[in-house]
């Protein structure tokens, strides 16, 4: 089959992707290869400017393009594009562009990848910093009714993790057919062997410091957990890795303390697996953590928080220790660290969840046979989703003249610039 017959994928990014960066870069990788190892072109189309650690999408033979937001010129590329599918990465795009796609290219399956479940995220956080409880009012914000609504708008969207799925089909009522559970995929396993106890020492902790649950997790490991772990570990340091630490990161870097802000690792992997522990105590947040992944894959034990490993374990097993308060995760860092039989079980527990629940090969089938199903069907698919119609029509007639509205002003005011 020639290049020019491949059916076509266009994928609407928020950023571009820098999976050695964020949870969510890797994700979008995996993504692009799961569509290319199917035979289909990919095209990366983003408004934003490329990161520093952008991934090199052109060497999989995906194509890049750089769009404006409200501005026509969008639909005329995309036409020409004649894509059998858009995939919108994160809630915001598909409101930006859902109704120029409809516009240019109404048979294209539109797909949204949620990354994780924004309102989710977004009411933990405004909770704890109210020091409460998450209520099912909190659930219902303003950032739910659009994200809930862009679902809506969409053919189908993947879902990250099964408590989001659970979320949406049970607390905001979205119809199952709309959904499809997509975790990480990992097409790389067997797990290569890694370096063993005695051959790791120090803890690591790793995390875009861009992202607030990451921020806030080191800010409660520099001014509280840190202190006790080093009180009984005296010669051990955390190593802090993240991408785009901001001075208020770097000041915290304290050799005499063994806390050392590292910045971006070029190759997180490497560093996961050079040592002993992964600290990641996350009070809020959404989605699957990257992190952890990359802990277990590396056959590094972790401690972290249940809001950490949601979405992960494997029938109530953790590769590592769920921790909330600081004196427990604290305790349960130095235990792993000095017990070896402790860690070794840990570390098999890891491997395990990540071949059982992470493997490509566990998801393949059943992503692509939901994925080709609605494809086939696109029609009665979206005529038994009458909720999403109706907001399309609402939402895409307001969308579309408010987009209108704002590229004729941007026209008048560069006409009315003097030559």
């Amino acid at each position: 089959m020639s290049q020019s017959t491949l059916p076509m994928l266009v994928i609407i990014g928020y950023v571009w992707p820098e999976p050695n960066s964020s949870a969510a870069g890797y994700r979008m990788l995996s993504l692009i290869k799961l569509f290319l190892a199917k035979g289909w072109q990919v095209s990366f189309a983003s408004a934003a400017e490329p990161g520093l650690h952008r991934y090199p999408l052109t060497e999989l033979g995906v194509t890049e393009h750089c769009i404006r937001l409200n501005d026509s010129s969008f639909e005329l590329w995309l036409q020409q594009q004649a894509p059998q599918a858009v995939m919108f990465d994160r809630f915001m795009l598909e409101e930006q562009f859902g109704w120029r796609v409809e516009q240019a290219c109404p048979q294209a399956l539109r797909i949204l990848d949620m990354e994780d479940c924004h309102a989710l995220r977004d009411a933990r956080q405004q909770c704890f910093n109210a020091g409460k409880a998450v209520a099912a009012e909190d659930l219902n914000s303003e950032l739910a009714l659009r994200e809930i609504a862009a679902i809506y708008r969409c053919d189908l969207t993947l879902v990250i993790s099964e408590f989001e799925l659970q979320l949406l089909q049970q607390h905001y009522r979205v119809p199952p057919a709309l959904l499809c559970y997509c975790p990480f995929l990992l097409d790389d396993l067997p797990l290569l062997p890694t370096p063993d106890y005695d051959a790791r020492q120090h803890f690591i902790a790793i995390g875009n410091f861009r992202h607030a649950p990451n921020w806030h997790a080191v800010l409660w490991l520099k001014q509280e957990i840190w202190p006790l772990i080093r009180q009984q570990l005296p010669q051990a340091e955390l190593h802090i890795y993240g991408a785009y630490p901001p001075p208020k990161a770097t000041a915290l870097h304290n050799p005499k303390q063994g806390f050392l802000i590292k910045g971006w690792a070029e190759d997180a992997l490497a560093v996961m697996q050079q040592a002993r522990v992964c600290l990641a105590p996350l009070a809020f947040g959404a989605g699957l953590k990257g992190k952890l992944l990359d802990a277990m894959r590396c056959g590094t034990p972790n401690v972290t928080t249940e809001t950490g490993a949601e979405g992960m374990t494997l029938q109530c097993d953790w590769g590592g220790v769920i921790a909330q308060d600081s004196n427990s995760i604290a305790r349960a860092a130095v235990s792993l660290y000095q017990q070896r039989e402790l860690w070794q079980r840990l570390q098999s527990t890891g491997y395990n969840i990540v071949q059982q629940r992470f493997a490509l090969a566990q998801h393949d089938a059943r992503i692509w046979q939901q994925f080709s199903g609605v494809k086939q069907e696109l029609e009665s698919h979206r005529q038994a989703n009458f909720t999403g119609l109706m907001l399309r029509h609402h939402n895409y007639r307001s969308t579309k003249f408010m987009g209108q509205w704002i590229e004729a002003k941007t026209r008048l005011a560069a006409l009315s610039q003097p030559d």
